[in-house]
C-alpha cells in the first residue's frame, strides 16, 4: 500500500462537534485548465438526488478543465462512477460495472476510470476496489469532489493510481462550477450531512455532520436559476427540516422556504423530511406559498414502535400518526409518499402487521419499499437477524400490494380533471407520448402537439393507474 493513499476511516466518520462548519470558496487552479481539451468524459450516477447533484458538480469541474461530455462510455477518455452505499444491491451493481470497464481499459490503456460517492467512503469497499479492480485509477469521496482536477492531473502526470478519501465532519464549499443536466429543473443543496444516525443507515458516515449553507448563497443560486429560465427547483438535504440548526441562528427551514418562494421560481419541492423536525413554521410556509408544491415525502420506515426504537428513528408510531394527521388536516389536497423497510432484524409478524396497518392509516400516494440491507459499521449490522429471506420477500410483496391499492385509490381523484404538467420531454417508453409531473408529483403521460420540454401545460386526465396518469393536451 502506497503511503500517499488517503483511505476512509469509520471511526473518524462517526465524530461530531457543535462548531459551525468552515465556508470555503473554490477556485480552479490555472494549471488544470485545458488539461481536457479535445477529450471527453462520461459519468455514471447511482443513488439519490444528492448524488445526481454531485455528478453535476463533477461535470462542471471536468468541463472547466476542457473536457466535453460523451454520450457513450466507449467514446470517453475519463469515466467516473458516482456510487451509492445505501443497499448491498447498489454496491454489487457498481462492482459489476467496474468489472465490465476492464475491457475498455484494455482497448485504451490511457482511459482513466474514477470511482467516487458514498461507496468510496466505506473502508471495506475501498479495500475491495484496491485489491480486485486494478483498472480503477482514482478513488475519491463525498468530501473532496473538488479535488477531482488535482487527482486527474496527478494520474495523467505520474501514471500512478490516486486514492484520496477524507472521513471528516466536512465544510461548505461555494462557487464550485456546475453543469446542470436539465434545463427546466434544478437540484439546490441547502445542507449536507446527517446527525440522526438511524441504526441501519450508512449515510451519516459517508456524508459527514449536518452543515447548512448560508441563506444568502442559497437565495442567490435560486435567483440565478430563475434568470436562466428554470421552472422548478428541489431543495436538497439528508434532513432539510434541520436546516439552520448548526449555524446557531434563529433562522429555520420554514424561514428559508418563505424566502425562496419570494424569488418567483414557479415550483418548489424539497427532499427529504424527517418527522422529528417538522415544525409549525414549516407548515405555515408550505400552506402560505402557492409555489411550494402540494407534495411531501415523509419517511416512516416502520409502523411498529419497538422496531422504530431499534432503528433509532426518535419517534413512536403514535407520534408519527399525530404529525401525519396534522399535515393532512392543515394541507388538504397534498400528496404524501414515504419510505418503508421490511425485514429489519427481529421484525416479528406482529411488527410487520403494524406496518401494514400504518399504511392503512396514512393511505400514502406512493411508498419506496425495501428489504433491510445490512450495512457494515452501523449498529443494526451487529443485531441478530432472525428473519429469513423468504419471509422478507413475502412481506415486501404484501406491502407493495397494499401500497399500490392506495396509490390507485388516491389517483382516482384526478380522473377527468384538468391538471398542470411541467413537461420533461418524451416518455421513455413511447417517443410519441410526452411525460411530466403535476404539482402533486404525479407522473402524467399525455399526447399533444407543439409542446417543448420545460413548458407548463394543461392536460385532461383520461386514464388512471396506480403510479401514473394518462391524458391529452388541453388546447388553449
Amino acid at each position: 500500500m502506497k503511503k500517499d493513499y488517503k483511505l476512509p476511516s469509520l471511526n473518524e466518520a462517526r465524530k461530531r462537534d457543535k462548531e459551525v462548519s468552515d465556508k470555503v470558496t473554490f477556485f480552479l487552479d490555472e494549471q488544470y485548465k485545458g488539461l481536457g481539451e479535445g477529450k471527453k468524459y462520461h459519468i455514471i450516477t447511482h443513488g439519490c438526488q444528492a448524488n445526481q447533484r454531485d455528478s453535476e458538480t463533477m461535470a462542471g469541474l471536468l468541463e472547466g478543465m476542457g473536457y466535453s461530455p460523451a454520450d457513450d462510455e466507449k467514446d470517453a477518455d475519463v469515466i467516473l462512477i458516482n456510487t451509492c452505499a445505501v443497499r448491498q444491491g447498489a454496491e454489487e451493481k457498481v462492482l459489476g460495472e467496474v468489472g465490465a470497464l476492464k475491457r475498455l481499459k484494455t482497448l485504451n490503456p490511457d482511459l482513466i476510470i474514477g470511482l467516487g460517492g458514498c461507496m468510496a467512503q466505506e473502508e471495506e469497499s475501498v479495500k475491495t476496489i484496491m485489491e480486485k479492480y486494478r483498472q480503477v485509477d482514482i478513488i475519491f469521496g463525498t468530501h473532496n469532489i473538488t479535488s477531482l482536477p488535482k487527482l486527474l492531473y496527478e494520474v495523467i502526470s505520474t501514471k500512478q493510481r490516486k486514492i484520496e478519501v477524507f472521513s471528516k465532519m466536512g465544510e461548505i464549499i461555494e462557487s464550485v462550477p456546475v453543469t446542470r443536466f436539465m434545463t427546466h429543473k434544478a437540484w439546490v443543496n441547502i445542507m449536507y450531512g446527517c446527525n440522526k444516525f438511524c441504526s441501519y443507515c450508512i449515510v451519516p458516515y459517508t456524508r459527514g455532520k449536518e452543515r447548512s449553507r448560508y441563506k444568502e448563497d442559497i437565495i442567490y443560486e435560486v435567483e440565478q436559476l430563475v434568470k436562466d429560465g428554470y421552472k422548478e427547483i428541489c431543495l436538497l438535504g439528508q434532513n432539510v427540516n434541520a436546516y439552520g440548526k448548526d449555524l446557531g441562528i434563529n433562522y429555520t427551514f420554514g424561514n428559508l422556504l418563505n424566502d425562496v418562494a419570494k424569488t418567483g421560481i414557479r415550483r418548489i419541492r424539497f427532499m427529504t423530511s424527517h418527522p422529528w423536525d417538522f415544525d409549525d413554521t414549516m407548515i405555515d410556509a408550505i400552506r402560505n406559498n402557492p409555489n411550494i408544491m402540494p407534495y411531501i415525502h415523509l419517511p416512516i420506515q416502520s409502523g411498529n414502535t419497538q422496531i422504530l426504537k431499534k432503528m433509532n428513528r426518535r419517534y413512536s408510531r403514535e407520534e408519527y400518526f399525530a404529525l401525519f394527521d396534522k399535515l393532512k388536516k392543515q394541507l388538504p389536497g397534498f400528496a404524501f409518499t414515504t419510505d418503508i423497510i421490511v425485514g429489519f432484524p427481529n421484525e416479528s409478524d406482529e411488527a410487520f402487521e403494524d406496518t401494514l396497518s400504518a399504511v392503512d392509516h396514512c393511505q400514502y400516494d406512493n411508498s419506496f419499499t425495501f428489504i433491510y440491507s445490512k450495512r457494515e459499521g452501523t449498529p443494526a449490522a451487529m443485531m441478530e437477524d432472525d428473519v429469513d429471506r423468504k419471509t422478507k420477500e413475502e412481506r415486501l410483496q404484501r406491502l407493495n400490494e397494499k401500497v399500490a391499492y392506495y396509490a390507485n385509490l388516491n389517483n382516482q381523484r384526478f380522473k377527468d380533471q384538468i391538471v398542470e404538467v411541467l413537461v420533461d420531454g418524451f416518455s421513455k417508453r413511447n417517443s410519441k407520448v410526452y411525460s411530466g409531473y403535476t404539482p402533486e408529483n404525479k407522473l402524467v403521460n399525455f399526447t399533444g402537439e407543439g409542446i417543448s420540454t420545460g413548458d407548463i401545460v394543461k392536460v385532461k386526465i383520461t386514464e388512471v393507474m396506480s403510479f401514473s396518469l394518462n391524458g391529452e393536451l388541453v388546447k388553449e
